[in-house]
């Protein structure tokens, strides 16, 4: 795809990365030359130097031709005007903007064609806000990501020494666990993928990648860990976007601890939290500080300011003090790939959690949810299978009986609509049916495509 993208900040570069190495055709818009220079050097796009807005820079950066536009610039007002731009100027099929504001939801009649002309918004904020609270839902898990409406999850777990999964081989499970129904898609030992799953014994340390009903996802991490214990007692440090959206989240469902650097910030922090909750002014490294409010007593410590390495210095800081999990927000790759599963319990990518809202729309057939995992390597994916035995790939077919590109795993089937909808553990004699939602494991992007090819009907389907 022929794809636009303004705004070379830390998310237009994460976005330019990740579609990058999918052999789209990028090209990014920004006004610092000398940041689009490092860009080109290191990435594989073209950079166009100019306000976005402007039709003349959209012209030079390839719009006639362009199949998607993603405004992703640090102002709402930018983004919506350049793509109220694509559109009217340029006819560019898909516009994207990055919008903070909560006043813009996806589907309102002024992002409309006939208001913005808008099609899909994206908010990291709001995204890492979500991804944070179903970690501090599962604490146990290291990434929790949903599908089908949110009536299957995939849970990331390390085995803990000691748990009743390890020792046994993935072909055990079904036995030995038959109340807690799920197939594991992918299991990581010390970075790299064991590929002869259902004959690998699962290693303290290990990191299991499950798909279960999202009804019984408690049980699942009963049968991984030993432990379930919920949070009760969490501390935040940094009080910008993420911190504030993630504390107004958590009211009332245990006790909050905000430490905001600046002053005037913890003013406007105290007057939009409810009043159970403490704020502080100071440092979230500040040794004395977290001595003082009990830092050894948390059940989880945030570090969510806007700096990496203030985050990890806190971070690690209040792991060594005695928090039992912590968890920091870290923009950098490199520094996120390093941290993961060290002092850091988890290490949180705001770009990453925006990359499969932005996946799913660029997904070609019936692809309607993505989400990125191991930092881009790999995907879950969930496509609907459409027509009949003529025109499908997939439908009358049973599972055994597709050509699924090698290393791929279907995890999960979803059958039916609303409260009826059956989540189904498939099995090699499971028959695929029109309408069915299955979620993949891909453990390579260079896949994707033959994935795509498979949700694809024939010309002469018309249903």
């Amino acid at each position: 795809m022929n794809i636009i993208i303004l705004g070379a900040g830390r998310v237009g570069e994460s976005v330019a990365e990740s579609l990058a190495s999918e052999q789209n055709d990028i090209t990014l818009i920004d006004l610092d030359p000398e940041r689009l220079r490092l860009l080109e050097d290191r990435l594989d796009l073209r950079g166009v130097v100019g306000n976005g807005i402007q039709p003349s820079v959209l012209r030079e950066a390839g719009a006639a031709d362009a199949d998607m536009l993603i405004a992703c610039s640090a102002l709402d007002e930018t983004n919506l005007v350049v793509c109220k731009v694509a559109h009217d100027v340029f006819n560019i099929p898909s516009t994207v903007a990055r919008l903070r504001s909560p006043e813009f939801n996806e589907g309102d009649e002024l992002l409309g064609r006939n208001g913005f002309s808008v099609d899909h918004v994206i908010c990291p904020e709001e995204s890492v806000m979500h991804y944070i609270h179903k970690l501090i839902e599962y604490p146990e898990a290291l990434q929790v990501l949903e599908f089908a409406e949110g009536r299957v999850s995939l849970i990331a777990v390390r085995a803990a020494p000691g748990s009743p999964l390890v020792g046994h081989t993935v072909a055990d499970i079904r036995d030995r666990f038959p109340h807690a129904e799920m197939r594991v898609v992918a299991l990581y030992r010390q970075d790299h993928e064991v590929t002869q799953l259902k004959t690998a014994r699962i290693l303290p340390g290990d990191e299991v990648f499950v798909l279960a009903d999202t009804q019984k996802i408690r049980l699942v991490l009963a049968a991984i860990h030993n432990i379930d214990q919920p949070v009760q007692r969490l501390m935040i440090a940094g009080g910008g976007k993420v911190g504030l959206r993630l504390a107004r989240s958590l009211a009332g469902k245990c006790q909050v601890k905000l430490i905001e650097r600046d002053k005037k910030r913890c003013e406007y922090l105290a007057s939009q939290l409810s009043s159970d909750m403490l704020v502080l002014n100071g440092d979230g490294a500040d040794e004395g500080l977290l001595e003082e409010e009990n830092v050894g007593e948390m059940d989880l410590f945030l570090a969510l300011t806007s700096d990496d390495e203030d985050n990890i210095m806190s971070a690690m800081l209040a792991k060594r003090m005695g928090a039992r999990r912590v968890m920091a927000l870290i923009n950098r790759r490199a520094y996120a790939d390093m941290m993961q599963g060290g002092t850091i319990d988890i290490a949180v990518s705001p770009s990453q959690t925006v990359i499969g809202e932005l996946l799913a729309h660029l997904r070609r057939g019936d692809v309607v949810a993505v989400h990125s995992l191991r930092r881009g390597a790999a995907e879950a994916l969930e496509g609907v299978a459409r027509g009949d035995a003529k025109t499908s790939k997939l439908v009358g077919r049973r599972v055994r009986e597709v050509k699924w590109p090698a290393g791929t795993r279907v995890g999960a089937i979803v059958r039916g609509e609303g409260r009826g909808a059956e989540v189904l553990m498939p099995h090699q004699d499971t028959l695929i049916e029109a309408d069915d939602h299955i979620v993949m494991f891909i453990p390579n992007k260079r896949l994707v495509r033959e994935v795509e090819r498979l949700f694809q009907v024939s010309a002469t389907f018309f249903g």
